[in-house]
């Protein structure tokens, strides 16, 4: 695997429907057209994730079919959507077993096997803090999870779900929560300071290992020892186990299985120390889309290590649709994405420019029309970072002059032995323009061409007006890729 790797995510249930629609047939994961695997590997996608291949909790189905708060994410998603087409959300699980509608645990080998033939890996999800209140645990093992009093569900019965056992006891066990916001009502919370339970949820990961090259592990922070005390301390009052599950987990997976975390609250760089390969870069996404550019360089201004063990992103099945949140930024917030160090994280839609957001509850979503410009423009993107440069090669921030006019200006560079290139963004809203720092990093010749391998044209420059940087213009929302080269030709003006 690369480096800087290129993950693709799909929300497998609707696309699966989708494609079943297209062809005429039932598609599994068994029978999907080659030409979808091949299209990923032709836009130079690495790691495919499949998200919601696990049987889907048929209790949490049943919620989703009755939840009237989902309705209007619903209708805005699947117009006239019916119940059938409500799968139950993809992170409310019974086992992780591949569901029916995937076809089964011989239908992800097959899936995983055309994946591999063209040399991309399949990562699916691990879920370590909750299951669906009909997985088998709930029953057999009711101690594995939070329980609270029936006085505590009597105070708070959104917050409970009281479970019947064998034996006539009424058990009120917890629905799972991140601690700022309300709990979800259809998901079990795991006790993280149970032996046993971390026991079975490790062999589950083994298991999970087994049938895939790496794993997005859901909410991972909520699972740390602190976080989980702190979020329960008024149920359990018992001590943490001894290690971090995180620790044990690396442990438990062979060193090649990949292990990307869903991570907020500034505790990213905590889990890359206890194993995870790479972490949501939620504050870059939060940056891109609220911020300024000087907030971007500043999260940009991090150690190499934690830069190059981050996963970028500007959607993801969480996220508004970024052609509909980002606006006129929207390109250049997906050249940020796809030319910094670390994972760079797309998912299905977003280079067809899609502008609705689909439940992770919906099994079926609507269709769209593929944006053109939006579709051309990542097509030639894709292409250029495709180039070895950009996947083990040397990354570094760059510095830019200009006063107020340049504020709106974001650099860094890419170098190896062969190649070099320069990224320049405008995140503003106006017209930038500046100076880009690129002293000691530029070929021989004089003059030099700075060809834009994205949008074409050359710009000729002498070296000794480069001293003091090289002048950019960009209008807002656009983006140079430049490469350098001794002049051959005069094509064109200047950036």
């Amino acid at each position: 695997m690369r480096t800087h790797p290129h993950l693709y995510e799909i929300n497998t249930w609707p696309w699966l429907e989708s494609l079943s629609r297209r062809t005429g047939r039932e598609v599994t994961l068994e029978s999907v057209p080659d030409a979808e695997w091949s299209r990923l590997r032709d836009l130079g996608i690495d790691l495919v994730y499949l998200m919601g291949v696990w049987r889907r909790s048929a209790t949490g189905r049943q919620l989703a079919r009755s939840e009237p708060a989902l309705f209007g994410a619903y209708d805005e998603a699947t117009p006239g959507w019916r119940a059938r087409d409500v799968a139950g959300s993809a992170f409310c699980i019974a086992g992780y077993e591949a569901d029916d509608r995937m076809g089964g645990r011989a239908a992800l080998d097959a899936a995983r096997a055309a994946l591999h033939s063209r040399g991309m890996r399949l990562i699916v999800d691990f879920i370590p803090n909750h299951v669906g209140f009909d997985h088998p645990w709930v029953a057999a093992h009711p101690d594995w999870f939070v329980n609270g009093t029936e006085d505590e569900f009597r105070r708070s019965p959104a917050a409970f779900r009281p479970i019947e056992l064998r034996s006539g006891d009424v058990r009120f066990i917890a629905c799972a929560r991140d601690p700022f916001f309300p709990p979800w009502t259809d998901v079990a919370q795991l006790d993280h300071g149970n032996a046993e339970m971390r026991a079975a949820l490790l062999a589950a990961l083994r298991y999970v290992a087994d049938q895939a090259d790496g794993a997005r592990c859901d909410m991972a922070m909520l699972v740390l020892s602190d976080v989980f005390a702190d979020t329960w301390q008024h149920l359990r009052a018992g001590p943490p186990l001894p290690t971090e599950f995180w620790t044990d987990a690396v442990s438990a997976v062979p060193p090649d299985f990949l292990l990307l975390a869903e991570a907020y609250w500034d505790l990213e760089w905590r889990l890359q120390e206890l194993g995870f390969q790479f972490t949501y870069d939620k504050r870059l996404y939060d940056r891109l889309l609220h911020g300024s550019a000087e907030d971007v360089r500043a999260h940009l201004g991090a150690e190499a290590r934690y830069q190059n063990r981050s996963a970028r992103f500007i959607e993801n099945h969480d996220e508004t649709r970024s052609a509909a949140a980002f606006g006129v930024r929207a390109d250049a917030a997906a050249v940020v994405v796809s030319t910094l160090p670390g994972l760079r994280f797309y998912y299905d839609g977003q280079f067809e420019g899609r502008r609705i957001h689909a439940p992770v509850q919906l099994g079926v979503v609507g269709d769209e029309p593929i944006d053109v410009r939006v579709s051309d423009r990542y097509r030639r993107l894709l292409a250029v970072v495709d180039a070895p440069v950009f996947h083990e090669g040397d990354w570094r921030l760059s510095g830019i002059a200009g006063g107020e006019a340049s504020r709106d200006l974001v650099a860094w560079q890419w170098r190896n032995d062969t190649a070099w290139r320069l990224i320049v963004v405008n995140l503003g809203g106006g017209v930038a323009e500046g100076r880009v720092d690129v002293s000691g990093q530029l070929p021989a010749g004089d003059p030099l061409a700075f060809d834009d391998v994205l949008n074409g044209g050359r710009y000729p420059w002498p070296r000794a007006d480069l001293a003091e940087g090289l002048y950019v213009r960009l209008d807002p929302g656009s983006a140079h890729i430049l490469s350098a080269g001794a002049v051959t030709e005069n094509r064109g003006g200047r950036p």
